[in-house]
């Protein structure tokens, strides 16, 4: 189980902030394995976010509840538990009190695998689910984990499970965590608001001594906005710092009136919602462990998914791009997979002009001679829909489905060094 983060004035904002130049997470790379996503020898490969591991997931919050409501969050807690035990993926959770401070509280629980707990945990279902705890609720802490060993006690009992959902070795990468989030304008003010979140003033970067805003960057595909923002340190602490802001305030104000969906950031059950319902989850990031050459540049493609099929592709792009980045001539110097439901958005960091490699750029690689990965992603893609015709085996066909799926770059921010 989970509870929605505190959300006031302090909602993780939609605009763009400042961010750092810092290089993305890159570490040596070596030989390609045939294993599923994150499945491999850890110092040797670029991989350093994977929900498609297999592993299983613990999740930390850690909840700070109002004097004197203790009984009634408890009274919520028993109301709801039993549905949360039901979601698919939930394998079990305990809620415990601090010894020394009544109104600090520990909620853990655990899940099969990341996939299952993120789909759950920016649901609607989850926001109705956890209602009726959050008028207790002062403020969270979230935290979550791949769960790569486990010791049990001499006289306990074997856990029932199977051992292969312990990850063998741990990733490796640089203290930068990456977020998506999308939402929809009115049509009709696409140009308004690609003028407003273009042209913005920079929040402060520097969060604290341990956070700090890297990099950000917007883009729009018809009227859907995607923002991606990498932060060094903790997400949450950097992203409250960014709500309250003046510049970012600012920039919130002047997009609520081309929202499609209506949001009161006043309201923290209002901010609270819109915020859930945007979040697209980094499920899986890699790089190519090479130096960044001068021509690279960042772009943003948006899918044409087959109904039912976003996780499907998720771990099809993650899978080949964990393939791409040990082959020397790859131009993709780092990519994201971001997913949430039929959504999604791959951000990758391209060396020279995505069109001279559309295979490469677009994840598909082996479709141009393994008619097994065309097959799978000709499943997973709606071409029909984005007016993409001919077999993916064919580098004309990928251009078209490259040009479909390109988003329009509206600001690529980095903040100074530190």
């Amino acid at each position: 189980m989970t509870v929605s983060p505190a959300l006031s004035t302090d909602a993780v904002p939609t605009d763009a902030v400042a961010t750092d130049a810092a290089p993305t997470d890159a570490v040596s790379a070596g030989a390609a394995s045939a294993r599923a996503p994150g499945a491999w020898a850890a110092a040797a490969d670029g991989v350093s976010t994977s929900a498609f591991d297999g592993s299983r997931v613990r999740v930390v919050l850690m909840l700070d509840i109002h004097d004197g409501t203790q009984q009634e969050f408890l009274e919520a807690y028993e109301r709801i538990r039993h549905r949360v035990a039901a979601v698919p993926g939930h394998v079990s959770d305990q809620l415990c009190q601090s010894l020394e401070n009544p109104t600090q509280w520990l909620l853990t629980s655990e899940w099969e695998s990341a996939a299952p707990f993120l789909a759950w945990v920016n649901s609607e279902e989850h926001l109705d689910t956890v209602q009726p705890l959050q008028n207790c609720v002062r403020d969270t802490r979230s935290l979550r984990y791949s769960v790569l060993r486990e010791t049990a006690g001499v006289h306990a009992g074997p856990r029932t499970g199977p051992d292969e959902q312990l990850r063998a070795a741990p990733r490796v990468g640089s203290n930068v965590v990456r977020h998506a989030l999308t939402f929809t304008v009115r049509p009709g003010s696409e140009a308004e608001v690609a003028e407003i979140l273009a042209n913005y003033a920079s929040p402060e970067p520097r969060v604290d001594d341990a956070t700090r805003l890297l990099r950000t960057s917007l883009f729009l595909h018809g009227n859907r906005i995607v923002r991606a923002v990498e932060v060094r340190g903790d997400l949450q602490t950097a992203l409250r710092h960014v709500a309250r802001q003046p510049e970012v305030r600012a920039v919130e104000e002047a997009l609520n009136p081309h929202l499609e969906q209506e949001r009161d950031l006043d309201d923290p059950q209002s901010a609270r919602r819109f915020f859930t319902l945007a979040a697209m989850p980094a499920v899986h990031h890699v790089a190519s462990g090479g130096e960044t050459a001068a021509d690279t540049r960042r772009i943003a493609l948006f899918y044409p998914v087959a109904p039912g099929a976003g996780a499907g592709l998720a771990r099809l792009l993650a899978r080949q791009d964990e393939a791409a980045a040990h082959v020397p001539d790859s131009p993709v110097r780092a990519a994201t997979v971001f997913h949430r439901d039929d959504f999604v958005v791959r951000v990758v960091d391209v060396a020279g002009d995505p069109d001279d490699a559309p295979a490469f750029v677009l994840a598909l690689r082996g479709a141009a001679g393994d008619g097994g990965v065309a097959a799978e992603a000709g499943r997973l893609l709606d071409t029909a829909a984005a007016g993409v015709d001919g077999p993916l085996t064919d580098d004309r066909t990928l251009l078209r489905l490259l040009a479909h799926a390109r988003m329009r770059p509206l600001t690529d921010r980095r903040s100074p060094a530190s």
